[in-house]
Formats: C-alpha cells, structure tokens, sequence
C-alpha cells in the first residue's frame, strides 16, 4: 500500500554519479574552508560558565525571562526549564570580573522584578573551561569510536569495500552538517554531538538497506555487470528510504517549528543530517563502493568444491 514507485521501475542513479561528486566534494571543501576560517561557535557546555537555577510560584515564561535578561545586558544567557515549568536554568558565559554569588543574586532579582513571582536560589555552579575541553576531547573521540566500530561492523558484514564507501559517506555526511554550524555560526552544545551520532546512525541504516539488496541483486542477476545492479537495488530500495526520510523529517520539522529555542540546533543537524545522509547513501556510499571496484565474487561465497571419490575414503 505504502509502495508509490512502482517496483519494476528501473532508474540509472550512477549515470549522475560523476556530477554527484563533483557536488559533494565542492560541499566539502566549502565546509573545511569554514571549519578552518571561523571553527565552530561552541556553547557553553564547551567553553565553561555560570550555572544558576531558581525556582517560580507560577509556571515560567521562558521568552519574557530571556527578554529580560538581553534587555539587563546578559544577552548570552540560555534559558530553560529544568525539572517542572517552575523550575528555571540560566546558563551564562564566563565573567571574570563579576564573583558568582553577585552574579547569581543579579539574575535573581532580575527575574523577581520583571515576573512579579517570589523566586527562590536553588543553587549556583561554575563550569570551567578546562572541563569544556574534556567535553569537546570526548564529543570528537565518541564520533571517531563509532566511525571504527562501523567500519569493522561492515567489514564483517558485507566486504571492505562496501564498508569503506559507508564510512566516507558518514565522514560525509559529519563534515558538511558542521561546516552549515560553522558558516552560519549556529551555537554547538552537547545536543548537536547526540544529534550528529543520530545521524550516524540513521544514515548507516539506510546504506545497510541499500548494501543488503545489492548483494542479493548480485546472486539473482547473474548476466548483469556492477553498475546494472547497484542501479537495480537503490531503485529498488528507493520508496523505502523516501517513505522513511519523509516520516522522520516532518517530526524533525515540527521539533523545530514549535519544540522552541533550545532544540533549534538539535532540530538543525537532524535536518541537515537526514537529508544529507539520504543523499549519501545513494550517490557516495555505492558510488564509492563501485568506484573501488566491488564485483559479485567480492559479495558472492566461495563455491564449495567437493573432493571426487571422498564418500569411499571411509571404506576399508
């Protein structure tokens, strides 16, 4: 029911293959153009700060308190619920010139005289820079540890060379999702490295889908060369991903339309990263696994030959 392209429907992907590179390499190199000139903007998981939390009578409203604190010169300040509506987070950038406690008691009396609510000081943090650098040492290392796992997974699974053009897809994929967060200076916290592991995932999902039907083509069409069954099984596979990606982008879309501020870039990479990936698994996870010459034999078992006269070894 769910099947809108027919299945018989035959679509020559690698005929655009050589113009897909050329795309997806011009990406890239805008992308680390990017990363190297601006790097990214790491929030303030990364780079260290104040954290304040304060408890309301009523049910907080988080666009008046961070209206508030812009207008009282604390425009970098995060604002979120933590815990109920009545509990409030306020991150903000270091200040050295200002001590904690007078930090937190100006946030304090800030949000009491503009919501009119007795606010209670729940407690106050410093996050230093030095356990930023922890943060951003262990975000790049998990992503690095998946890519290996993956790559030693699909080695197993199917061959290195199909495994070798899913990685570089996911290197793909990570590389032009943080050049768009550096170019456009997106803030980078703990929830973009989750979203950039969901996008591992997510991708690697759809390429294995895509690598399963290439080697079943490659046992039923026998007569057919690599580029005739590469062509067959993402054809084949098409209106599986299209019906998945769509799904997934319009809960993605919604989280971004009203999930609020603080998921926007959360919402961003997983954009980013599921139209990218979907884009990848066709034209550069195939396409570099046909690139690097992957045949039948090299999916196919090794025939088994059987020794003649081997059933009269055991007689006397």
């Amino acid at each position: 029911m769910l099947q809108f392209i027919k299945a018989n429907l035959l679509i020559n992907f690698m005929r655009w293959s050589k113009i897909a590179f050329i795309l997806s390499l011009l990406m890239i190199g805008v992308s680390v153009f990017s990363l190297a000139t601006k790097w990214l903007n790491w929030g303030l998981d990364f780079t260290g700060g104040t954290l304040i939390e304060v408890g309301l009578e009523q049910p907080a409203n988080l666009p008046f308190i961070r209206e508030s604190l812009e207008a009282a010169g604390f425009g970098d300040a995060v604002v979120q619920t933590f815990g109920t509506s009545r509990e409030v987070l306020v991150r903000l950038g270091i200040r050295d010139d200002v001590k904690r406690k007078l930090l937190g008691h100006q946030i304090l009396d800030i949000i009491k005289k503009d919501t009119g609510q007795m606010v209670e000081m729940r407690r106050i943090e410093f996050v230093g820079p030095n356990v930023g650098d922890e943060l951003t040492e262990a975000g790049g290392l998990s992503i690095i540890a998946s890519l290996m796992c993956i790559l030693l997974y699909l080695s197993i699974r199917f061959q290195w060379r199909l495994a070798v053009g899913a990685v570089l897809s996911l290197v793909h994929d990570i590389i032009i999702t943080l050049g768009v967060f550096s170019f456009f200076q997106i803030e980078v916290d703990l929830t973009i490295i989750a979203a950039l592991l969901t996008v591992i995932g997510y991708s690697l999902n759809d390429t294995i889908v895509v690598f399963d039907r290439i080697r079943e083509n490659f046992r039923k069409m026998r007569k057919s060369d690599a580029i005739e069954v590469i062509n067959a099984s993402v054809s084949q596979t098409l209106s599986r991903t299209l019906i998945t990606s769509g799904t997934t982008l319009f809960v993605v879309i919604s989280l971004f339309l009203q999930g609020g501020a603080m998921i926007h870039g959360f919402a961003i990479a997983l954009l980013l990263g599921i139209t990218i990936g979907t884009y990848s698994s066709i034209y550069v996870a195939s396409a570099l696994s046909l690139k690097l010459g992957v045949t039948r034999e090299h999916l196919l078992p090794p025939p088994t030959v059987e020794k003649e006269g081997e059933e009269f070894d055991s007689i006397p």
